[in-house]
């Protein structure tokens, strides 16, 4: 069990970067293609969602931004423009979630989750490039959230709005979440949007608000009891199902950390390194597996669903470094390794390149699951190895 910081770097630039180049992009229609099997077929028939588009757009404007690479640069102009030529709704603001291959809408709500992903991803384009268009884009869309999703009342942010930001019939976000006004998974991510657009625009209004989803976390989201994340809220913060989602809890305790660190208010960071210890220890004592891997939810019974995602899987190994470097227990830094390994040996496709995304809990691949498509993307892992790369370099 070792964290090595070149391992990282060869994963990222010499698999994950160059595989969404080569076999992603759509030359003939533009952006990128819908879906790819494990076995490389494209499946544009899947329609192609904003989410994918926008964590390229952030990926690569990250790649650019630190290691300063034409085809990295070339990547993210590409993914900004299919984002603001195809998602962007000219009429009425906002990003649609899903368009077909020839860039016409399929489902043109506005999730706020997917607002949010345009957030961070056109904020990282103008860290990268400094393009004023992308910053004033991700002006306007928090200044969308704030008139159409935040809840004065109560706090928090509602979960999604129609294509004219009215009531929305059916809030899920997928075919696993519960039709909900408010989830921790849209409330994370949007917390995260606006982390990074705090970064480059520090708006007296923006901060309050960001600061405020933190509080929301600490003390809505956070069970004080189990340790781990509460996933669906009705509007006045009654929880509405008692499972765990061990991913969304290990990624959300660095991300809660790194919100923190950009508000730069001490006594709100120091409440937050405890809440986010704390979170790592519930993972770490209920959502393990004996070969170091993370199933993807389960109750305080057991776990209720067993598969491995390779999202979890990356950010297990960023949250469980993050404790270590909180509290400096070395179990932490333990299990951090004990994901790699897991990664390495399994989800790492050495056939056909990047990542294998969804397992068995054997470790077999799932036969009905993507290697790229509207949620398999290559934020999670290229943040892993960028986190990775730079907190050991400390």
């Amino acid at each position: 069990m070792e964290l090595n910081r070149s391992a990282f770097e060869r994963e990222l630039t010499g698999n994950i970067l160059p595989f969404w180049i080569e076999h992603v992009v759509d030359e003939a229609r533009g952006g990128f293609h819908g879906a790819l099997a494990n076995d490389l077929q494209i499946h544009d028939e899947v329609p192609r969602s904003a989410i994918l588009c926008t964590r390229i757009l952030w990926t690569y404007s990250t790649a650019y931004r630190k290691y300063r690479r034409e085809e990295y640069l070339s990547m993210a102009r590409r993914a900004y423009d299919y984002l603001t030529g195809v998602f962007l709704d000219r009429q009425y603001g906002g990003v649609y979630w899903t368009v077909d291959a020839a860039g016409k809408p399929v489902l043109d709500r506005k999730h706020h989750y997917a607002q949010a992903f345009a957030i961070y991803g056109l904020s990282e384009y103008h860290r990268a490039t400094a393009e004023p268009e992308s910053l004033e884009l991700a002006k306007g869309l928090f200044r969308l959230l704030e008139e159409h999703a935040f809840d004065p009342m109560h706090g928090g942010y509602i979960e999604g709005s129609s294509r004219e930001w009215g009531a929305l019939a059916d809030m899920r976000l997928s075919a696993r979440d519960l039709d909900c006004r408010k989830s921790m998974n849209t409330l994370l991510h949007v917390m995260e949007g606006y982390t990074n657009l705090l970064r480059i625009w520090p708006d007296a209004r923006l901060k309050a608000q960001h600061k405020g989803l933190i509080g929301t976390f600490l003390e809505q989201v956070v069970d004080p009891v189990s340790g781990h994340f509460k996933l669906f809220f009705d509007d006045d913060w009654h929880s509405l199902l008692e499972h765990a989602s061990y991913g969304h809890d290990i990624e959300g305790s660095w991300l809660l950390v790194e919100a923190a660190e950009v508000q730069a208010d001490p006594v709100l960071l120091g409440r937050v390194k405890e809440a986010a210890t704390q979170i790592a220890e519930a993972v770490l004592r209920d959502g393990i597996d004996p070969d170091g891997s993370l199933p993807y939810e389960g109750t305080a019974a057991g776990v209720t669903d067993p598969q491995k995602s390779w999202w979890v899987q990356a950010e297990a190994v960023v949250g469980f470094y993050n404790a270590f470097q909180l509290c400096g227990q070395v179990r932490f830094a333990e299990a951090s390794a004990r994901a790699w390994d897991y990664i390495q040996a399994k989800h790492i496709d050495r056939v056909h390149g990047d990542w294998l995304k969804v397992l068995e809990r054997d470790g077999t691949p799932r036969a009905d699951s993507f290697k790229t498509g509207p949620w398999e993307c290559p934020y999670h892992h290229s943040r892993m190895c960028f986190e990775m790369i730079d907190r050991l370099a400390k």
